[in-house]
């Protein structure tokens, strides 16, 4: 079920009516709510992956509690390691199998054998990576003593499968997401009509920016040897601001329609296209993701301790990890490397890439220094993102060169004028509106607070109108294919 589709509008409004009308009085009977609905909202997509999310859900709290429980030290690295195993095992066989049978085919036959193989014939369920970290954390705390275990199936179950999140993040900590379940949670009017505009804003970016710029998109990089160096330049800019208003703009609903429900959940972008280097930028983009890895991956193996030669193998493992979990492909694994590459000047030059967000002035001109670094940075950005729109590797580096020729001074073309126009306004208008409000949790959260009420409510009625004046098919949101 999309976030932008009838479906979902016709759903949430049920859901939230039986959860606040219905289900009030007990707050284990709300729980039970949050798990059918959720099943329901995947089974919406394809039911028959409902068992590996229950798989997943059992194997974890089983070993949860058996971690709470067991005092051999070399039991509880085994029950550890068995979640390990059972939860990448299974991420492993769905997103990886044929991509590494493939290859490790092609490169045994450079030595003259030639392997018959069988790939399998499976789809990549919606979700997997997402909700796969999210119960592996869980065992991976219980396992560090950072966080008790807890008894309530129900809560559990509710932690794993929470529908706003469920199929494209944020990716939550159990101790942050999980007692919020096992909480009474009461109406908070503020806090729910907050979550609306957060909605709003969010399908304002996929439905608006996002699914528009897709239209171009997909033409220039399914046809791009009919087209100029200067009009594939153009393509590879609006796909860095597709990607970014519909993977942010499903976090905002995400954590809007969230907050209807009384739960809070972790930002996951800070304005990342004003980072002013490459460093600055991972920590404000798919921030559950990018600290996820952090903690239990780029740390366990060393982090930034120990010499430079250290660090610099750390930072490259981490980004071939991060390419990695993007997809089974080699152009995931290039951008990974790339953007490695990118990072390690920072290192190199002592400085400490992985600390926390320091946002630029709050002044409402930017600097000369901060345009330098936002332009540079955001220029790196547009390049780089060819390796994860193009189909593949042969298709980015033809892509690239093709930008790199001498069309690349020639007119752009466009076979809708007008509509590039729009988009082209649209998205300066959104960055605008993206600027004024970047030192807050999301851009509108208090845009417009000091105006009149008819103006206030002029400009979300302005977002409305756009919303539903673009709308057409519903576009499935990138990172579903993750």
């Amino acid at each position: 079920m999309l976030f932008n589709s009838i479906d979902f509008a016709v759903f949430l409004p049920i859901v939230f009516i039986l959860y606040w009308f219905v289900c009030n009085t007990k707050l284990g009977i709300q729980n039970i709510l949050i798990v059918l609905a959720s099943y329901l909202f995947y089974a919406w997509w394809d039911w028959r992956f409902l068992s590996l999310i229950l798989f997943s859900t059992i194997v974890d709290y089983s070993i949860g509690l058996a971690l709470s429980k067991q005092e051999d030290s070399f039991k509880i690295k085994g029950l550890l390691w068995t979640s390990v195993f059972i939860n990448l095992g299974l991420l492993g066989v769905f997103k990886y199998y044929n991509f590494f049978l493939e290859n490790f085919v092609q490169a045994f036959s450079l030595f003259g054998g030639d392997l018959r193989y069988n790939s399998l014939n499976i789809i990549l369920p919606v979700g997997i990576s997402f909700y796969t970290f999210q119960t592996l954390s869980y065992t991976i705390d219980i396992y560090r003593k950072q966080l008790e275990p807890t008894k309530n199936f129900v809560s559990f179950m509710a932690f794993v499968s929470f529908f706003p999140q469920l199929v494209a993040g944020p990716i939550e900590r159990a101790r942050d997401l999980l007692p919020q379940f096992e909480a009474k949670r009461t109406f908070n009017f503020n806090k729910a009509t907050d979550g609306l505009k957060q909605v709003l804003w969010g399908l304002f970016k996929k439905m608006v920016i996002a699914d528009n710029c897709a239209i171009f998109v997909d033409e220039f990089f399914g046809n791009h040897d009919a087209y100029s160096g200067s009009t594939l330049l153009i393509g590879a800019f609006f796909f860095t601001i597709q990607i970014y208003c519909d993977f942010s703009g499903y976090s905002d609903i995400a954590i809007g329609v969230s907050r209807l429900f009384g739960f809070n959940l972790s930002k996951n972008f800070a304005f990342p296209y004003f980072s002013r280097n490459i460093g600055e930028f991972w920590r404000r983009w798919h921030i559950s993701l990018t600290t996820w890895f952090r903690d239990y991956f780029y740390i366990p193996i060393g982090g930034s301790r120990g010499s430079k030669l250290f660090q610099i193998r750390n930072t490259i493992l981490i980004f071939l990890v991060i390419g990695l979990w993007h997809g089974a492909a080699w152009k995931f694994i290039v951008y990974g490397l790339i953007n490695a590459m990118h990072f390690l000047p920072l290192i190199i030059w002592g400085r400490k890439p992985f600390n926390k967000i320091k946002v630029q002035s709050t002044s409402l001109v930017p600097s000369a220094n901060e345009v330098f670094g936002i332009l540079k940075t955001f220029t790196f950005l547009v390049l780089v993102r060819v390796f994860f729109r193009a189909d593949n590797l042969q298709i980015a580096v033809s892509y690239l060169s093709e930008i790199f020729s001498s069309s690349l001074f020639t007119i752009p073309e466009f076979a809708n004028r007008t509509g590039a126009f729009v988009v082209f306004l649209g998205i300066i208008g959104f960055m605008s509106i993206e600027w004024l409000g970047k030192t807050n949790e999301y851009a509108i959260e208090k845009l417009g607070q000091t105006w009149r009420r008819p103006f206030r409510w002029a400009f979300y009625y302005i977002l409305v109108f756009c919303i539903f004046y673009f709308y057409a098919k519903p576009q499935q949101f990138i990172y579903f294919q993750f």
